[in-house]
This record gives structure tokens, sequence and C-alpha cells, in this order.
């Protein structure tokens, strides 16, 4: 498959799946879903403070979802939710055409390919929306 869209480095990292699952108990649950193309993210969250210790995912989704899923659970522990509203930022630029996000998170330039694609965007954005509504709650 040539689509950059669908990068073997894209796929492997929804096949990676890090974080995938339920945390019980958890200190905070949240969930983000595009209605456009049915995409659904549930996030539990074990906090030490006001940082996530542990992240897990339930992710009904696209590979690009999965992907940026897979992102988080491997390296948003030890972030608060400011942090997520940074990183949320950076890759809402990233998907603009500006630069991906610095490490541990570069991982997100395998999903450029959803740069052309502006109705894909959200699908990318949805796991930091589901852990921005846990963390708002």
């Amino acid at each position: 498959m040539s689509d950059p869209l669908y990068a073997k480095p894209l796929l492997r990292l929804a096949a990676l799946a890090s974080g995938a699952g339920h945390l019980e108990p958890c200190d905070a649950a949240g969930a983000a879903h595009n209605p456009i193309c049915g995409d659904r993210v549930r996030v539990t969250l074990q906090l030490d403070g006001l940082s996530i210790a542990r992240l897990a995912h339930e992710t009904e989704a696209c590979v690009l979802t999965q992907a940026s899923a897979s992102i988080l659970g491997a390296h948003l522990s030890g972030a608060d939710k400011d942090a997520v509203e940074i990183l949320r930022d950076q890759v809402a630029i990233m998907l603009q055409g500006g630069a991906t996000p610095p490490a541990p998170f570069a991982d997100y330039a395998t999903l450029m390919g959803a740069v052309i694609h502006r109705n894909r965007h959200t699908c990318v954005l949805l796991p930091l929306d589901a852990v921005l509504d846990a963390l708002s709650k």
C-alpha cells in the first residue's frame, strides 16, 4: 500500500496498541466520539496528584485513532492537563502542516499522511480529547 495515510510505521503503531485496556481502579475516565465516522475512544487514568501515572484506552476506531491512542499509551505518563493541552495544540498545528511534536511524542510524525485529509484530523485528535475529557471531570 503506497498511500502515506496508511504507511507501515503508522500501521505498526496502531497494532502495537500501547496502553490498550481498562484500568481498575481508576481516578478519572473520559471519552470522545467522532459522529462523522463513528470512532470512539474511552480512557481511564490513574493519577499521581494532578499528573497521569497510568493511562489505558479502549479504542473502537480507524488506524489513525488507534495509532494516536497508542502513542499516548506509551508516552503520556507524567503529563498533567496543561501538558496534554499543549500536546493537543502541537498535534493540531502539525495537522495544518506545521512541525511534529517533540520527543517523546515525535511518533506523531507517522500520522503526517493525515495532513492532506482534513476530515481525518479529528481521528488523530480524538484520543487527546478523551484524555482532556477525563482530566476535566
